[in-house]
């Protein structure tokens, strides 16, 4: 991924597990997508969290120190999953368990799906798919987009700030 360029961002949690069903875990997502726009990291269009997955319509703007922010926000949440897991959940942290030199828990499937987006046509077509997952039969979290608290549909279609200040650091596109 590179600086000053729009993204559709996919993540998914390791083997499909739907880690993120929990609101805390949202709240997490949410807490750390906040800091890297606070620090004027990135910008946030358009996002939902899912159960076991995250949409995002983001653009990096600067590096988090050494490190890209995308690579930070996934570092970040991954070992405050491990710190929850391990206090109040570790039967739930056994599913994480990986073969690796480098670490003993992988919470995010390696190599997240970074889509450039190029006009303004596919942000929008973008967009509206996020603000559709939760509604998908498959799913059924909310009985239509806005309803659903962990997206930016009501954002885009009432304003409303659910989050309490956090879609003022969202952006429209």
């Amino acid at each position: 991924m590179e600086l000053e360029t729009l993204y559709f961002y996919t993540a998914t949690i390791t083997n499909w597990k739907k880690l993120l069903a929990k609101d805390k875990y949202k709240d997490l997502i949410i807490s750390s997508l906040k800091y890297l726009i606070e620090k004027k990291k990135i910008v946030v269009y358009g996002y939902v969290i899912m159960p076991n997955h995250i949409h995002l319509i983001w653009e990096l703007l600067t590096m988090n120190g050494k490190e890209m922010p995308h690579a930070s926000f996934m570092k970040y949440t991954s070992h405050e999953f491990l710190k929850d897991l391990t206090l109040y959940h570790p039967q739930v942290l056994e599913h994480f368990i990986v073969e690796s030199s480098t670490r003993q828990h992988q919470f995010w499937k390696r190599n997240p799906l970074p889509i450039e987006l190029y006009s303004r046509e596919v942000i929008e077509q973008k967009l509206d798919y996020i603000h559709h997952n939760p509604v998908q039969e498959k799913w059924s979290l909310a009985p239509e987009p806005a309803a659903y608290l962990y997206s930016s549909a009501a954002f885009y279609e009432t304003g409303i700030d659910k989050l309490g200040n956090c879609y003022k650091l969202f952006r429209k596109i």
